[in-house]
């Protein structure tokens, strides 16, 4: 399956750090049922964030065992450059990489997009929004962290919002479908503020995977995102880029 492109649809993508390790895929099987297709691998290194997590066969088992989601794998490594490329070949639909871990992107873009990868560029909260509006023009994803990346359950930094809007106007005023995705504490406080701040792809772990019933949570959480995207921004003018 291809990666789509932004369409207007306010995407509710559930983070597999949250799920139970044990059992993969049948965690996933009612988010499945329920009309997700869009699953986010958290990937750590133990160096660029102090935490180890998943490899490649991971994404490989969840291409072949359940139901073939749509996956992103977010590569939190200091070695983006060696990582990125085993990650595509896994079959991951987007790989995104942090632009802390690679001052100079593109040929790391260039090669991904070479392999058929779409392509995001991840910040994390430290990291002004102007890094990413540079490269709008040769990613598919931009990746804003809401929390510092390394560990799930963390609490959404609420000062991440002005650095949502202006990565939105950024997009909409260059015409670019580019998805605007969130990750880090978002859940039912929060995925409100995310949308209407511009995020149309919201990564969502414990709010999804911990919740007494996986599935209507996920709902909730995509039915709450996309009306605040609709009331919050979508109806918003955007400037014409000068």
């Amino acid at each position: 399956m291809k990666a789509p492109l932004p369409d207007g649809r306010v995407r509710i993508v559930p983070s597999l750090l949250a799920a139970d390790f044990s059992a993969l895929a049948s965690s996933w099987a009612p988010l499945a049922a329920a009309g997700a297709d869009w699953a986010s691998v958290d990937v750590m290194d133990g160096h660029f964030v102090p935490n180890l997590s998943f490899g490649p066969d991971l994404v490989k088992a969840m291409k072949e065992r359940s139901g073939a989601p749509l996956i992103d794998s977010h590569l939190m490594v200091s070695d983006p450059g060696a990582y990125a490329p085993v990650f595509a070949e896994a079959g991951s639909d987007w790989v995104s990489f942090h632009l802390e871990a690679c001052p100079r992107p593109k040929p790391l873009i260039k090669k991904l997009k070479a392999m058929g990868c779409a392509v995001g560029v991840a910040i994390k909260p430290a990291t002004p929004a102007a890094g990413l509006i540079r490269l709008l023009g040769d990613i598919d994803l931009a990746l804003v962290m809401t929390v510092e990346p390394g560990f799930g359950g963390q609490t959404f930094i609420e000062g991440m919002l002005p650095k949502i809007r202006a990565l939105r106007e950024a997009i909409d005023a260059r015409g670019r479908k580019v998805w605007l995705q969130i990750d880090g504490g978002v859940n039912a406080r929060w995925v409100g503020p995310a949308a209407a701040a511009g995020g149309d792809s919201l990564v969502a772990g414990s709010a999804v995977f911990k919740a007494a019933d996986p599935a209507a949570a996920w709902r909730a959480l995509e039915a709450a995102g996309q009306e605040a995207f609709d009331k919050g921004w979508t109806r918003r003018p955007v400037a014409p880029r000068r």
